[in-house]
Parts: structure tokens; C-alpha cells; sequence
């Protein structure tokens, strides 16, 4: 199977809202999901989104992320959500997308990439690991729901 990893385009967005669903069910966290497709289509300026698309046009996973700004470090691109369907994980589309999002922060001068992942989510956490990544367990990270 070829993966086309590619930006999304609004006519994208259903499929990738149903991927972001089933991201937060295997969270636990289904409950926590307040966007909506139309809010993606109206946010579409702000919701920068990265997919991987199969030779049959179906969308089995995605990377939303956008550029931000640390004052030690400078310019850098922040990864939300990086998710792959389950039943096609370990065939190289996760890594496909990271190798996208990180190569889109090197021509923009980004200093670095910046993610998040759950601690019991030990797959993924070797996974980013294999891939380099520096796995900081000292930072909490704070929400103020407005």
C-alpha cells in the first residue's frame, strides 16, 4: 500500500474530524472533544493539518500542528495530535507524517518540533523515541478553559 502524505484541503476535513473522534476513544477522552467540523472549516487559517492518504483516496491518519514561539529557544512547530488509524499502525505512516511535520519545520526555520504524548501510552513513546525524540518526564503541562 503507498501513503501519500499531503496537506489537507477543506473538502478533507470530515474525514480527518472522524479520524480526530476515533483519536479521542482511544483516549478515553471522547468527552473532552468540543471542536466540530464546521468549526475546523471556519478555523481552517489556524488548523493546520498534514494527512496520509492511501492510493484509494481514504485518509488513515494525520498531523495537526501549528508554529509557535518558545522565548529560550525561538521558533518552532508544535505537533497537537499525530494519530493513525489502529488497524494500520507499524506500517510507516506514522513516521511518514513526522518525517512531513519535522521536514515543513526545517524550511521554516523552526529550532525545533515540540509534542506531547500520554505517559501510559508506552507504544507511542518508544515509537517517538526510536525516532530520536527527547522524552522530558519533569514538565506538567497546564490548561485554563475559558
Amino acid at each position: 500500500m503507498n501513503i501519500n502524505i499531503r496537506t489537507a484541503t477543506e473538502q478533507d476535513l470530515e474525514s480527518v474530524y472522524e479520524l480526530l473522534i476515533e483519536f479521542a476513544v482511544f483516549h478515553g477522552s471522547s468527552d473532552k472533544v468540543y471542536t466540530t467540523v464546521e468549526q475546523l472549516k471556519r478555523d481552517k487559517d489556524l488548523f493546520q493539518c498534514l494527512i496520509a492518504e492511501t492510493d484509494d483516496k481514504r485518509i488513515v491518519g494525520f498531523a495537526s500542528h501549528f508554529y509557535t514561539y518558545y522565548s529560550w529557544s525561538g521558533k518552532a512547530l508544535y505537533i497537537d495530535d499525530l494519530y493513525v488509524t489502529q488497524h494500520l499502525r507499524k506500517q510507516g505512516i506514522g513516521k511518514a507524517l513526522l518525517d512531513a511535520v519535522v521536514q515543513k519545520a526545517k524550511d521554516n526555520n523552526c529550532f525545533k518540533v515540540r509534542w506531547q504524548t500520554s505517559n501510559w501510552n508506552h507504544n507511542a513513546i518508544a515509537f517517538y523515541k526510536a525516532y530520536g525524540a527527547e522524552i522530558d518526564e519533569v514538565e506538567i503541562n497546564c490548561d485554563y478553559v475559558l
